[in-house]
C-alpha cells in the first residue's frame, strides 16, 4: 500500500471535522460526509511518530566525512566515542583518571554503610532493657 496523506476538513454547517486519506491529485470532497454542507480544509500538526531511545548528534549523517586512509584505524575500532580519538597516554590518563573516581566513590559508599549500621548496633544497644544484679 502506497502512503497517502490525511486531509482535515471541517464543515461550515454542522461544524465537525472529517479525515480523509487520499492522493495528492484527487479532488478533496466539496460536502460533508455527515449532514451535505459546505466543507474547508483546516489546517492542522503533521501526523510524526518517534520511535526509538531518543534523538543523538550521532542519529545524523555528518557532511565531509573523510574515509580512513589505509592502514589507519577509524574511530569505531578505537573505542572512543566518534569525534573523540585520543592519544595513548591521554587516552590512558582519562581511563586511570575514571577508575580513580570509581574506587573512590566505592570507597565513599563503604563507609556509609557502615556508618549506618554503627549507628543502628548503638541504638539497639541503647534501647535494649538493661539488666538488675
Amino acid at each position: 500500500m502506497e502512503a497517502m496523506p490525511i486531509y482535515e476538513y471541517d464543515c461550515a454547517s454542522c461544524g465537525k471535522r472529517t479525515e480523509v486519506i487520499q492522493q495528492m491529485n484527487v479532488k478533496p470532497p466539496a460536502r460533508c460526509p455527515h449532514c451535505g454542507g459546505k466543507v474547508k480544509k483546516a489546517f492542522s500538526a503533521p501526523a510524526i511518530q518517534f520511535k526509538g531511545t531518543g534523538w543523538y548528534v550521532t542519529d545524523y549523517a555528518r557532511g565531509n566525512k573523510e574515509e580512513p586512509k589505509v592502514g589507519e584505524k577509524d574511530d569505531k575500532s578505537s573505542g572512543e566515542p566518534a569525534g573523540e580519538k585520543q592519544t595513548d597516554s591521554t587516552s590512558k590518563s582519562d581511563r586511570a583518571d575514571k577508575t580513580e573516581k570509581a574506587e573512590k566513590a566505592e570507597k565513599a559508599e563503604k563507609t556509609e554503610k557502615k556508618e549506618k549500621t554503627e549507628t543502628k548496633t548503638e541504638k539497639k544497644e541503647k534501647s535494649a532493657p538493661k539488666k538488675v544484679d
